[in-house]
C-alpha cells in the first residue's frame, strides 16, 4: 500500500544519549490469557488483543495490549489491529530507550498509522482506543487512550488504573454527573480522545509497582460497562486460573446482555525479578536509525 508523499512519516525517537541502560526481565514468571468475541449484538468484532511473544519479551519487557475500533467509523477492526501492531513494533524496535518514552512514541506512531491508513484507503475517518501494559522487573508501565480499561487486582481488591477519555467520564470527574452514570448514560461511549482522528494524540503514560500474586485485567467497554469494578476482584478470587477468569468475565458480560464486542486480557505475576541493568548496544547513536523499517 503506497501512501501520499504529503503524509508525515512515523515519529522517530529523539537522539539517544550515551549510557542509557535497558532493564532485563529474564527469570520472571508471568502468565497470560486472552479472549475476544463479537458478542450478542454487533455484526462483526472490531476489538483486537495482542500479547508479547515470550521469546521477545524477556530482554525488553513483557508487553500486552487491547484496542476497540470505533463503531460508526470505517474499518474499526483494521484500526484496532493496526494500532496494536504499530505500537508493539515501535516498542520492541527501541533498544536503549526508557520504557515511558517507548510507550509515548509507540502510541503516537499507532495514532499516525491509523490516520495515514484511513487517508490511503479513502475510508473517511478511522478510530480506535488503545490500552497497553508492559512489565519490566517489578514496574508495570501503562499507556492509555480511549475507554478501554486496565485493572489491578491485589489480594481480591480491584483498582482501576485508567481514566476513561469520554464526555461522560469528564463530567463525572467534574462532579457534574454521578459516578453511577458511567455505565448507564446514553452517551457513555462518546470519546473525547482516541487514536486515528487527528495527527497528534495525548496519551496517559505512567508506571506503578506490582508484586508477586498481582493480576492485571485489560478489557474493552463492552465488558466493564456491565461489570462493576469490584466484581473483577471477586471473579479473580473464584477462578482457579486465567482461562477460567476470562471465561467467567465473558459469561457474566453475556448474561447481562452487553451490547458490544467483548475482549479481555488477563495477566498473573507468579514471580517477578528486580530489573538488572545492562548497557544498551548502540546507545550512543541516533535512535531514528532503528525506526527506518517503521517509516513508509
Amino acid at each position: 500500500m503506497r501512501e501520499s508523499s504529503k503524509m508525515p512519516a512515523l515519529f522517530p525517537f529523539p537522539d539517544c544519549p550515551e549510557n542509557i541502560f535497558v532493564p532485563s526481565t529474564v527469570g520472571a514468571d508471568i502468565l497470560s490469557y486472552s479472549l475476544s468475541h463479537v458478542g450478542k449484538v454487533r455484526p462483526d468484532n472490531q476489538d483486537a488483543v495482542m500479547l508479547c511473544d515470550p521469546a521477545t519479551g524477556p530482554a525488553s519487557g513483557y508487553l500486552y495490549g487491547i484496542a476497540d475500533g470505533m463503531g460508526g467509523f470505517a474499518h474499526g477492526g483494521i484500526a484496532s489491529t493496526l494500532a496494536l501492531q504499530t505500537f508493539f513494533d515501535t516498542y520492541y524496535a527501541a533498544n536503549g530507550v526508557s520504557p515511558l518514552q517507548r510507550f509515548r512514541v509507540g502510541i503516537q506512531n499507532a495514532n499516525l498509522s491509523v490516520y495515514q491508513t484511513a487517508h490511503a484507503l479513502g475510508a473517511g475517518r478511522m478510530g480506535t482506543t488503545l490500552t497497553a501494559v508492559g512489565v519490566i522487573g517489578r514496574d508495570l508501565y501503562v499507556g492509555h487512550v480511549g475507554d478501554s480499561r486496565a485493572y489491578l487486582v491485589r489480594e481480591g481488591r480491584t483498582r482501576c488504573l485508567t481514566n476513561d477519555h469520554t464526555r461522560v467520564a469528564e463530567l463525572v470527574r467534574m462532579k457534574v454527573l454521578s459516578p453511577a452514570k458511567l455505565r448507564t448514560h446514553s452517551q457513555r461511549s462518546v470519546l473525547n480522545r482516541c487514536l486515528g482522528l487527528e495527527l497528534f494524540v495525548q496519551p496517559d503514560v505512567f508506571k506503578i509497582q506490582v508484586q508477586d500474586g498481582d493480576k492485571v485485567i485489560l478489557c474493552t467497554d463492552g465488558v466493564w460497562s456491565v461489570i462493576q469494578d469490584e466484581e473483577f476482584g471477586e471473579l479473580a478470587n473464584l477462578s482457579h486460573n486465567l482461562e477460567e477468569l476470562c471465561q467467567q468475565v465473558f459469561r457474566t458480560a453475556m448474561d447481562r446482555d452487553s451490547d458490544d464486542n467483548l475482549s479481555v486480557v488477563a495477566l498473573e505475576f507468579r514471580r517477578l525479578v528486580t530489573a538488572n541493568t545492562t548497557a544498551a548496544p548502540g546507545s550512543d547513536r541516533p535512535l531514528s536509525r532503528l525506526f527506518r523499517k517503521l517509516k513508509r
